[in-house]
């Protein structure tokens, strides 16, 4: 079972199967790799590499996210949720994951990136099982277009939400976003924080195979809250591939969050962390459990993730 360190982007852990995410297609992202060594044969594993099948494997694990979503959507509803948005969805994994889940589910992922999109519907429809694909629709939109269908739930994940830089901005999404839910709707966003999220820091974690996932904050300003991060990965033949995701971002706090998507309209926003346990072989680290819990009151970390989920 994958474990998270106290570090923003680490994959959420999970009693079921590891846990966090290719990257939101409306952040800016630039991919370099590693010249080739000198008398090397054939291309090195960078070069060989597919970005968003890594982001896949390192970041994303929608499964995790489709528990916790369903038995909160059920607590406060009542029913189960059957149709998802999902936002800045990239190559859709998640969509195709909730399919899966229930025969009776649709999914619409919602990006503006059509290259990402279309290796969505070439690569993650190609694993996923046929029947679940038919219920799939992505489309190449901007998420705040009100003339989107109504859906049960609708998931921002991977803070791509973050892209909106202002108040104004982002109380304009959240608005959207409630508008194009149905009347018992519900909407959720991942956040990080933590007291390491406003510095300039680079995190590496290990994946089998040979491979170093690595996040960096190259910047943070604290006027703004404006911050620069990118992914890089590591290969054992000593390639990289280097900032292969970029997201140029404005950090949320959750006293921001709360307060704009109240003014947006919704009735209620529920705070959810992971509860954590130390890590029985290097007590600097925590182990999450996969067991996310509703807070009003949290001791800050270095690091933290969580929901935010808003009741319309």
């Amino acid at each position: 079972m994958s474990k998270k360190t106290a570090k923003p982007p680490a994959k959420k852990s999970s009693s079921k199967q590891p846990p966090k995410k290719p990257a939101k297609t409306q952040a800016k992202s630039a991919a370099k790799k590693k010249p080739k060594q000198p008398g090397r044969k054939g291309p090195t594993l960078a070069e060989s590499a597919d970005k968003f099948a890594l982001y896949q494997r390192s970041v994303q694990s929608p499964a995790v996210d489709i528990e916790f979503f369903d038995a909160e959507f059920q607590k406060h509803r009542g029913r189960v949720p059957l149709s998802v948005r999902e936002d800045f969805c990239g190559t859709a994994l998640f969509s195709a994951e909730w399919c899966k889940s229930d025969a009776r589910r649709t999914a619409l992922g919602v990006d503006l990136d059509g290259p990402t999109l279309e290796w969505g519907r070439t690569n993650t429809f190609a694993a996923a099982p046929p029947d679940a694909v038919e219920r799939v629709t992505l489309a190449q939109a901007d998420v705040r277009d009100t003339s989107l269908p109504a859906v049960d739930l609708i998931v921002a994940m991977n803070f791509s939400y973050c892209i909106f830089k202002t108040r104004e901005e982002l109380r304009g999404y959240f608005a959207a976003a409630r508008k194009n839910l149905v009347d018992d709707g519900v909407f959720a966003l991942e956040v990080y924080g933590g007291t390491e999220a406003v510095v300039e820091l680079s995190d590496e974690r290990e994946l089998r195979g040979g491979l170093t996932y690595v996040w960096e904050q190259e910047k943070f300003n604290p006027i703004n809250h404006h911050t620069l991060c990118h992914i890089t990965w590591k290969f054992r033949d000593g390639s990289q591939l280097y900032r292969a995701f970029t997201y140029d971002w404005r950090l949320w706090t959750l006293p921001e969050l709360g307060e704009l998507l109240r003014e947006a309209g919704f009735s209620e926003v529920k705070f959810y962390f992971e509860r954590v346990e130390a890590d029985e072989d290097d007590d600097e680290y925590l182990t999450g459990t996969g067991e996310f819990v509703e807070h009003t009151e949290i001791e800050n970390q270095e690091a933290w993730l969580g929901y935010v989920v808003a009741l319309k």
